[in-house]
């Protein structure tokens, strides 16, 4: 395969699995070594086993982290702070883009950035959306009540009024409460609740200051 065939074959597609190439292009094994010359060659960037992204100045545009995401762990989903962050619910700028996984936790260093996957029992792995990143862009993504939810259930001390207070969620009453109390249900834990409760207090006594 000549690597203006792999432009126009992945001119669209601004993240690919290997498999994507392996039908009608040549033999999996011709096809793996060849895609290795071109990482070499610095035409393609190696996200992991498997999957690649094409190099500057050859992307029509850069890949989205959120899509890089889904696509470097199947099932996921991006979830915590990195959709929280996302939603504009909290202030801080997030480098990292955190998922979560039914499979083992991982971290992975990519040529396009850091990404974090945290364990989720099968359970709770439930309250996100498919949604456009970019037009055109599909990626699998929590609501703001299940990203915060997920937060709280996988931080340590994520109960205690300290930690509660520096979350620092703006605007708290962008959350739907009935829907977090629903949810929160569905994983059968009492940090959980308890964390809901100091979290719903906080609220109500901001709401109180304001009026």
């Amino acid at each position: 395969m000549k690597f203006p065939i792999l432009l126009k074959t992945v001119k669209d597609t601004p993240v690919f699995p290997s498999s994507f190439l392996l039908s009608g292009l040549g033999s999996t094994s011709s096809v793996r070594r060849q895609l290795d010359r071109w990482v070499k060659s610095g035409r393609l960037l190696q996200l992991r086993r498997g999957v690649y992204s094409l190099a500057p100045p050859y992307q029509v545009e850069p890949p989205h982290p959120f899509l890089v995401a889904n696509h470097l762990r199947k099932p996921s989903y991006v979830s915590l702070q990195s959709a929280l962050s996302h939603y504009g619910m909290i202030p801080e700028f997030v480098p990292v883009t955190t998922s979560v996984t039914t499979g083992r936790p991982e971290e992975l260093q990519t040529p396009v950035g850091e990404f974090v996957f945290r364990h989720l029992k099968k359970a709770a792995f439930f309250g996100y959306t498919q949604t456009e990143i970019s037009p055109g862009r599909p990626i699998f993504l929590a609501t703001p009540e299940k990203a915060l939810l997920d937060l709280l259930y996988l931080t340590p001390g994520s109960d205690s009024p300290e930690y509660i207070q520096e979350l620092r969620f703006e605007p708290m009453d962008h959350f739907d409460w009935d829907a977090l109390k629903a949810q929160a249900e569905r994983f059968k834990s009492p940090k959980l609740k308890r964390a809901l409760e100091l979290l719903s207090r906080l609220a109500s006594a901001k709401t109180d200051r304001e009026l």
